[in-house]
């Protein structure tokens, strides 16, 4: 299956709807652990307040995706300002799957 990189970035002042939201995100994305081989939270500047989110997931196609996306439950929260989704190539390290 092809990799896909998701970068997500939140809606300004949104960390109350992140927080709120977070044990469900977690629970969702530990369904699909397998399937993804990197995941967390982009950062601001102090290096600890959450601005977005960026993973790298294995999946089928564009369509498995956008469905992957639609049904996290951030995205059902309304937490994203902007989702971009890119085919991906790893390359670095040597990729084993």
């Amino acid at each position: 299956m092809p990799l896909f990189a998701i970068t997500c970035l939140d809606k300004p002042d949104s960390v109350q709807v992140r927080i709120a939201n977070r044990d469900a995100h977690l629970n969702y994305a530990h369904d699909y652990e397998t399937n993804i081989v990197i995941g967390g939270p982009l950062l601001a500047a102090d290096g600890r307040t959450p601005v977005g989110s960026m993973l790298v997931i294995d999946l089928e196609d564009e369509g498995a995706v956008a469905k992957w996306c639609a049904a996290d439950p951030y995205a059902q929260a309304g937490l994203f300002a902007s989702v971009s989704v890119h085919r991906y190539r790893q390359v670095l390290p040597r990729a084993t799957r």
